[in-house]
């Protein structure tokens, strides 16, 4: 076996296999596992996306918010163990595929249209079909 098939062997048990959609412009919220001695606890970051970078283990995201008139942005590893759960907000309708013009701006400039007409999301797809399956059942029993 090559050095390359190993290396992809072993990148490929390190992917995550349930990640969230989320695309540029998305406002999101990182949990994140933060240790501290022998306690652990779920930090949140909240903010909006405005880059992604890298393929498979390495892939990285940036997420931008102010606090407190003050910027700050931080990089997340999307496949690392450290990150609990990604939530998606509000999809965001952008037309860049980085949005480094967000980091000098505040208030109304620095807001990201929202997207119409957007994907529904997992939980409201799995509540559908379940609703679904109960009318065919109704449909299907007999008439009394």
């Amino acid at each position: 076996m090559s050095k390359l098939a190993v290396i992809q062997k072993l990148e490929a048990k390190q992917l995550k296999k349930n990640t969230a959609q989320f695309r540029i412009g998305d406002s999101i919220r990182v949990h994140t596992r933060i240790i501290e001695g022998e306690k652990e606890r779920i930090q949140v970051f909240t903010g909006t996306v405005i880059a992604r970078k890298g393929a498979g283990v390495s892939e990285t995201f940036s997420v931008h918010r102010v606090a407190y008139g003050e910027g700050m942005e931080r990089v997340f590893l999307l496949h690392s163990p450290r990150i609990a759960k990604i939530e998606v907000i509000k999809e965001g309708d952008v037309r860049r595929s980085k949005l480094y013009y967000l980091r000098g701006t505040s208030g109304k400039a620095s807001k990201v249209k929202a997207r119409i007409g957007t994907r529904p999301s997992k939980a409201t797809q799995a509540a559908e079909e379940v609703v679904e399956v109960e009318n065919e059942e109704t449909a299907a029993s007999p008439a009394e």
